[in-house]
């Protein structure tokens, strides 16, 4: 599709290693949960020994796509120092811009106004101004604090002396763990085993809202082909977004003179 002064309203979205890390990581996710709820409530839909054994073959994608991947992607982005921080503020921080489209989505929900767009693409910057729901960003800060604590927690889980390097990460977190488990009156791997647990219902309730209720609207599901296949996304599809395009700014100049 093309504007009315004859530029392409396809934009790319995701890089092919956006799509990558966020294949893998939906992949890991998923496994992770299922085998991880087997583990806990005994499912007899597979063994105990397979179950283990696909949990921690997940593991080290999960975190490497989360922990290497993504950062590499996020901050491959924007030219210099500060281009790269403005690129990380403006698409993962829920800043005062996020709160006001929230506002109007709370509004929207109550039939109060129009949904406003949160995919905004600067042609005259070459990039997104943002491209994820307000609420979105809110939930990816608890998910990384979420992803470091199942991870540490399952270290011990794991096994109570897990070195690497020679180094006793082990037995670290299990010093970590004594100290705060008997605020609770648990020993350190009860303490452990209820946090692995508590997380791993959190990812369930993000994975609900992030794709059962912020993306079951099939006017969002152009962004599962973006994200899965393609990479692209089309602003002639104006449901959520908005392409601000270079004349349209010198337009608006033009006609604050008359």
């Amino acid at each position: 599709m093309k504007s009315n002064n004859n530029r392409s309203l396809v934009v790319e979205r995701y890089t092919i290693t956006d799509r990558i890390a966020h294949t893998v990581h939906a992949i890991a996710m998923i496994v992770l949960i299922i085998t991880g709820l087997k583990i806990y409530t005994g499912w007899d839909f597979m063994s105990f020994s397979s179950a283990r054994a696909l949990h921690m073959i997940m593991v080290p994608f999960l975190l490497a796509v989360n922990w290497i991947l993504i950062p590499y992607n996020i901050f491959s982005e924007g030219h210099g120092l500060f281009g790269k921080i403005s690129h990380f503020t403006d698409h993962y921080i829920f800043g005062p811009k996020d709160a006001m489209r929230l506002g109007g989505i709370i509004k929207n929900f109550f039939r109060k106004g129009r949904y406003p767009a949160y995919s905004i693409y600067d042609e005259e910057k070459g990039h997104y101004e943002t491209k994820l729901h307000p609420v979105m960003k809110i939930l990816i800060v608890l998910e990384g604090t979420a992803l470091f604590l199942i991870a540490v927690s399952g270290v011990v889980l794991y096994k109570l002396d897990w070195s690497v390097f020679g180094l006793p990460i082990g037995s670290w977190i299990l010093s970590v763990g004594n100290l705060i488990a008997p605020l609770f009156d648990l020993t350190a791997i009860q303490f452990y085993r209820i946090l692995h647990l508590a997380m791993t219902y959190w990812f369930i309730f993000e994975l609900v809202v992030h794709v059962g209720i912020l993306e079951f609207d099939p006017h969002v599901w152009k962004y599962y082909k973006a994200i899965f296949w393609s990479g692209k996304e089309d602003f002639s599809d104006t449901h959520y977004s908005e392409f601000v395009e270079k004349y349209s700014k010198f337009d608006a100049k033009e006609h604050s003179k008359h």
